[in-house]
C-alpha cells in the first residue's frame, strides 16, 4: 500500500518539535521518527536559528519526507513568544523550500479537529489520540513532539496527495499515494 511521508514541525526557538509519519491511503499511520530540536535561550538569535535550520536539514536528509507541515503562527499575548515561533516557522518553511519540498501550514484548531475531532482539545487529548493512531505504548513526550506528529497526521488526512510541489508535480511518494487512492475508489 502506498504511503505519504510527512514531516510535521511544531515551531519554537527553545524546543522545536519534529515528527515524521508514513500515512497510507486508508489513513492508517506509522511512526518513523519523533524528537525535539533544542536551542539555549541565552544564545544569540542568529545562532539559534542556524542550529534549528541544521537540525531540520538533518531530519529531511535522514528521513526523506515528501511534504512538510508546519503549525501556522497565531496571535498570542506574549509578543516575544509569537516572534520566536514565527522565526522558527520561517526556518522550517525555508528548509522545505531548500529541499524542493512542498510545505503547508495548519492552525492549532485545524490540527486538534483533525486528530481528536474537537478543535478545542487540550494537549493531553492530542497526545492520547496521536499515541492511539500510531499504536504507541506511551504518550509521545514532550508535548512539542506530540504536536509535531499531530501536524503531520493532520496534513496527510486533510491534504493527502493534493499537496503538490510548487511546480504542480507530485513527488514520487505523493504519486504512489494518489495511485493507491485511485485504485481504492474502483
Amino acid at each position: 500500500m502506498a504511503t505519504l511521508r510527512v514531516l510535521g514541525v511544531d515551531p519554537g526557538l527553545t524546543r522545536c518539535g519534529i515528527g515524521v509519519v508514513d500515512v497510507a491511503a486508508d489513513r492508517s499511520a506509522r511512526l518513523v521518527h519523533v524528537g525535539v530540536i533544542r536551542t539555549e535561550a541565552g544564545t544569540a538569535i542568529e545562532h539559534r536559528l542556524a542550529a534549528l535550520a541544521e537540525g531540520l536539514r538533518e531530519v529531511v536528509r535522514a528521513y526523506g519526507p515528501a511534504v512538510v507541515a508546519v503549525e501556522r503562527v497565531f496571535a498570542q499575548h506574549n509578543r516575544q513568544t509569537v516572534m520566536g515561533t514565527a522565526q522558527a516557522s520561517g526556518i522550517a518553511l525555508l528548509v522545505a523550500g531548500e529541499a524542493g519540498l512542498p510545505a503547508a501550514t495548519h492552525t492549532p484548531t485545524e490540527v486538534k479537529a483533525a486528530v481528536t475531532g474537537y478543535g478545542a482539545a487540550d494537549k493531553r487529548q492530542v497526545q492520547t489520540m496521536v499515541a492511539r493512531v500510531l499504536r504507541l505504548d506511551a504518550l509521545p513526550q514532550p508535548a512539542d513532539a506530540a504536536d509535531a506528529l499531530a501536524l503531520a497526521l493532520c496534513h496527510a488526512w486533510r491534504r493527502g496527495p493534493s499537496a503538490a510541489s510548487p511546480a504542480g508535480a507530485l513527488t514520487p511518494a505523493q504519486q504512489r499515494w494518489a495511485d493507491a487512492e485511485r485504485l481504492a475508489r474502483r
